[in-house]
């Protein structure tokens, strides 16, 4: 299936064309400006924290799974485990360290992740497509997302491809369910966080209403609200004063093809 949102968009400004991973980083990084403190992986989610950190929020202290806190990499990572992360971070925990005091703690503003599948309330699928015994595409697994959804006090999801088989009712797998969901497993369970309140798609918007749902609260220009509902697996509700996103501006294609990844480690 072809995206709605074409690889390449014109907009407004003196830098007319953008492709969806410019677009997704940069809407990324405008819902970071306030925030502190970001458990980020690697792909979009440090494309988004890189912006910020140039732009609107010089401050935001980025942490990586590897025990990295403060990263200042002279490059952008390609793993999390990449040596320059080491270079100009303000600190280097392990890893039990990082998850049983930084994380679990509740000093985690924002966990930002991706994932493969997605449901209405924010559980999110890194494991299989597919039936668990014989699926489709075997994937990494959940790494440090349950523990992200779990402890930090919201979630960010970006992703890259909006369709029924990532936006879906049911998923194939529950990698790290949502705090509502693992509520309704068991209510005694513990849940620390908001979980999932705000996933940017190639569509649109979607925050998490007072219930946990994930509602539509922004389309992005060209894209209409019935186009989102046809590639939604599940009925979506629109939010009262639904807003069309703001292109990319020239400064931030500007910071990010330049500045940010000119080797296209992560812009396609």
């Amino acid at each position: 299936m072809t995206s709605v949102v074409e690889t390449t968009t014109t907009g407004p400004d003196p830098t007319p064309y953008y492709t969806v991973s410019e677009l997704l980083a940069a809407v990324s990084c405008r819902y970071l400006q306030g925030k502190r403190r970001v458990f980020a992986g690697i792909g979009l989610p440090t494309l988004a924290v890189a912006l910020a950190q140039k732009s609107t929020s010089p401050d935001i202290e980025q942490v990586y799974e590897s025990g990295v806190c403060g990263a200042h990499p002279p490059k952008l990572p390609e793993t999390i485990a990449d040596a320059s992360l080491a270079t100009g971070a303000e600190t280097i925990l392990t890893m039990p360290v990082l998850f049983g005091y930084v994380l679990q703690g509740g000093w985690i503003d924002v966990g930002f992740l991706g994932a493969a599948q997605i449901d209405k309330f924010g559980s999110l699928n890194t494991s299989v497509i597919g039936p668990w015994d014989s699926p489709t595409v075997r994937l990494p697994g959940s790494g440090g997302a349950a523990e992200v959804m779990v402890n930090s006090r919201e979630v960010f999801v970006v992703m890259r491809r909006h369709n029924k088989t990532s936006f879906v009712r049911e998923l194939d797998f529950c990698t790290s369910p949502s705090p509502a969901a693992a509520r309704r497993a068991d209510p005694k369970v513990p849940t620390h966080g908001a979980g999932v309140t705000t996933v940017i798609s190639e569509l649109g918007v979607f925050k998490a209403n007072a219930a946990g749902e994930l509602c539509l609260a922004s389309v992005h220009e060209g894209v209409t609200v019935d186009q989102v509902r046809e590639q939604t697996g599940w009925p979506i509700k629109v939010m009262d004063g639904l807003t069309v996103t703001p292109p990319p501006t020239g400064e931030e294609l500007r910071l990010l093809r330049d500045d940010i990844d000119p080797g296209r480690v992560y812009l396609r």
